[in-house]
């Protein structure tokens, strides 16, 4: 009786010649070689795609003794952008041959190192790229020739800090809102357990200074909506304030309310902005000049950290800001005092 011949997987020599490029090069790309030009990057990924390839990770083990498996440690808890988070960081080492597991940490903060090293010496994994600060070691150390690199995204808390709490866009906001004639702000602040409330307070704070701008003051309101509409609500009459910068657009909705309530149109007669890009946002009336976080992008970064330690090469040099101003509806230019 006649058998199909069973169908030959794809190897990287033929992801090569489909892609147009060295196979070399496609060995660079997997693992995450910044050095290559998009235009290879775009050609490679396509070809893996159309391809269905998957890199033979039980024969590079033999070939290497090498697992194939990098672990992601996370402290315990939720946040929403650890799921775009993790769908970078997953993509981009699946991009390079390697599969990842995802490790709790919920231990306390003290034992944490000693456990990493643990699970370093039993040489399950490649590489181990930690999400969450582990004081006792360093950036970058090998155990039991198993690299580990910290890149703290989080607290142990699963509050956001690192690059996630960078504020430097709230100023952009402001420099973008004065240019339209804006001169009094009001800024309605977050939680300050929370690195990122706190830094986007400072970064308000200095950038009204640098402008020459002025403040009406900061509300603290601690994530809830309800102090956001108050703070609006119970503005003087004479207070000047035309652009509130809220921390988040939880704030953000809670200050469209309280400017509904005292019929202003908003951004007639208030400009509001929040931060998170929060997808109802987009859909609302007017709609919310929000910022935008790439964690998805986030998450791959980290990966390429770790995949570059893993190769003996440098770490990629990454500069540029995750956050993105989305300019909707709710801002521009102010049109006449508050009264």
């Amino acid at each position: 009786m006649d058998s199909e011949a069973p169908t030959r997987r794809p190897t990287i020599r033929d992801v090569a010649r489909l892609a147009g490029v060295s196979h070399q090069t496609v060995s660079r790309y997997l693992r995450s070689d910044a050095s290559i030009n998009d235009a290879m990057r775009k050609s490679i990924r396509q070809a893996i795609a159309q391809l269905d390839y998957r890199p033979n990770l039980a024969a590079r083990a033999m070939r290497n003794r090498k697992t194939g498996r990098l672990a992601l440690l996370m402290p315990s808890g939720t946040a929403v952008s650890s799921l775009e988070m993790l769908a970078g960081a997953t993509a981009a080492a699946r991009e390079a041959g390697y599969s990842v597991e995802v490790v709790i940490l919920g231990d306390p903060m003290e034992s944490r190192a000693q456990r990493v090293l643990e699970l370093a010496d039993h040489g399950v994994f490649e590489g181990i790229l930690s999400l969450t600060p582990l004081p006792s070691l360093p950036h970058r150390a090998t155990s039991g020739g198993t690299a580990i690199v910290v890149s703290a995204d989080y607290d142990d808390q699963m509050r956001g800090i690192g690059e996630l709490a960078d504020a430097t866009t709230v100023g952009e906001i402001i420099e973008r809102l004065a240019e339209q004639g804006h001169r009094r702000f009001l800024h309605l602040a977050g939680d300050y357990a929370h690195t990122s409330a706190r830094a986007r307070k400072q970064v308000y704070l200095e950038t009204v200074q640098r402008l020459g701008l002025e403040s009406h003051g900061v509300v603290d309101c601690e994530w809830l909506a309800e102090r956001a509409r108050r703070a609006i609500t119970e503005l003087p009459a004479d207070s000047g304030v035309t652009a509130v910068i809220a921390a988040n657009d939880l704030l953000a909705t809670g200050a469209l309310r309280g400017a509904l309530e005292r019929g202003w149109q908003v951004p007639r007669d208030l400009s509001v902005t929040g931060w998170d890009d929060n997808p109802l946002g987009a859909e609302m009336m007017p709609s919310l000049t929000s910022v935008a976080v790439d964690h998805e992008r986030l998450g791959r970064r980290a990966v390429r950290r770790l995949l570059a330690v893993l190769s003996g090469e440098p770490e990629p040099e990454e500069q540029d800001l995750l956050t993105q101003v989305i300019w909707r509806e709710s801002t521009a230019p102010p049109n006449r005092p508050l009264d």
